[in-house]
């Protein structure tokens, strides 16, 4: 297969929207954390789970910094292979569009797996809000029944 100046062209736009797809993670993990910071100046009796969330978080934004690290490289490295190409330098640009490739592969499985973890994260918020939940209307109903038994 020969590789042509718009092969490489083609990527520019599906890597210029991953960019801004990882920008909005980036921006709402930094809201996450900014309210995470004034959860933990209100309360300090949260604790733990503070903590668990903090190290969650800090593993995720680890994770974007990364999958954007190889985006950039991956839309680099395809400015390259395009430069190569109008030079003709075709077995150079074939590699360095192969490396684009592979970076832009990596930068995907990244954000799979961040993907994953704030789900599990989700999960694990909604697991708690249903037990408080769960609690509340346990209390609700044990209030209920006792009123009942004084009131005959």
């Amino acid at each position: 297969m020969e590789l042509q100046l718009s092969t490489p062209g083609l990527l520019f736009s599906a890597i210029t929207l991953l960019m801004l797809a990882y920008t909005n993670r980036f921006l709402a993990m930094a809201n996450l954390i900014r309210g995470l910071h004034k959860k933990y100046l209100e309360s300090s009796s949260q604790e733990k789970a503070i903590i668990g969330q903090i190290k969650n978080l800090r593993k995720r934004l680890n994770m974007i910094k990364n999958m954007q690290i190889f985006g950039v490289l991956s839309f680099l490295l395809c400015v390259i292979c395009m430069f190569l190409l109008y030079q003709e330098f075709i077995t150079a640009a074939n590699w360095v569009f192969m490396g684009s490739m592979l970076c832009l592969l990596i930068s995907l499985a990244i954000s799979l797996r961040e993907l994953q973890i704030s789900t599990n994260a989700l999960n694990l918020e909604l697991m708690d809000m249903e037990d408080v939940l769960n609690r509340q209307s346990s209390s609700s109903l044990n209030q209920l029944f006792t009123k009942k038994d004084e009131n005959e």
